[in-house]
């Protein structure tokens, strides 16, 4: 088997996860007004301007990993894109970090507006929690399933809320031009990036009945990708192709924010990038080849181009 092949048979899964979620990404979204429709159109914009699906992906295969039925997940997969969407409109807005492209499209509110941006990331946050909780209806005869529901929907909302996300959105924005410990560092990203990361994992593995050993090696692994994922934007930002990222280079250094490259140099970034990697996939070596989607996405994250 070629290179190639043998690329292509390792993504096969991660394929077919992110397809399952791109057919059914817009079924949980609220129908809205005619009289409303500009702010529905704003939040598909984002929505469908594509990117990884690594969250929603990571749920669907945690829940399968733990031996659930990935179709009972989808709607807290896609809550958790719906999220993770609103967030990156927010992140673009002249008061945060000024972008102008977005997954090689411009940004939200360079097409619609600053107030409908804001409205339609505000939309997004709002349709993830209806779509959870309307799910959360059908299990009130299956108190089980009901509880496993119930345990992933504070996961995200922990994950996404000013414990996680957010949390490390305010610390970013006040390190901003300022001396920063490593400390400080880890903390932003570890809320910032790896929450939700992390929510989305452990959302999967509640679902599928993850055993308690199970579900700790799992968030370990989520933990340790989600800020190698960090690491990994952050080399992408100062040594990344702009036609491949899609968004500009060197934004980063633009808006004064710290980062590991500015912090660590590009040499210790890079074996930071190995460790959080290595530990990653170390924490589900005990599983051999049954958790081989994930070590190979954490392999895959680690070299990634885009």
């Amino acid at each position: 088997m070629n290179e190639k092949s043998e690329a292509a048979m390792k993504n096969r899964e991660y394929r077919l996860y992110k397809k399952l979620v791109e057919e059914h990404l817009t079924d949980f979204l609220p129908k809205v007004d005619d009289k409303s429709m500009s702010v529905y159109d704003a939040m598909e914009y984002s929505l469908l301007a594509g990117g990884k699906r690594l969250r929603p992906v990571l749920l669907l295969a945690a829940c399968d990993f733990s031996g659930g039925d990935i179709m009972s997940a989808l709607p807290y997969a896609c809550a958790v894109e719906y999220i993770h969407t609103y967030s990156l409109i927010h992140d673009d807005l002249p008061a945060m970090d000024n972008d102008d492209l977005r997954r090689g499209k411009p940004t939200n509110h360079k097409v619609f507006g600053e107030a409908t941006a804001i409205l339609a990331g505000d939309g997004l946050l709002s349709s993830a929690f209806e779509a959870m909780c309307k799910d959360l209806l059908l299990y009130f005869d299956d108190q089980a399933k009901l509880k496993s529901r119930v345990r992933a929907m504070y996961e995200i909302a922990k994950g996404s809320g000013c414990k996680g996300m957010i949390a490390g959105q305010i610390a970013d924005i006040e390190a901003e031009g300022k001396q920063c410990s490593k400390e400080l560092l880890d903390y932003i990203h570890v809320n910032k990036t790896a929450a939700l990361i992390m929510s989305a994992v452990k959302a999967g593995a509640h679902i599928g009945g993850a055993k308690k050993d199970k579900f700790d090696d799992l968030t370990v692994y989520a933990e340790n990708i989600g800020l190698a994922f960090q690491v990994a934007d952050d080399l992408l930002d100062i040594e990344g192709n702009e036609s491949e990222i899609g968004k500009k280079v060197n934004s980063d250094t633009q808006n004064d924010k710290i980062t590991y490259p500015g912090l660590y140099g590009v040499a210790e970034s890079r074996q930071k990038l190995k460790e959080l990697t290595y530990t990653a996939t170390s924490a589900l070596s005990p599983y051999f080849d049954n958790a081989a989607f994930f070590t190979d996405i954490a392999e895959e994250l680690a070299n990634r181009t885009t």
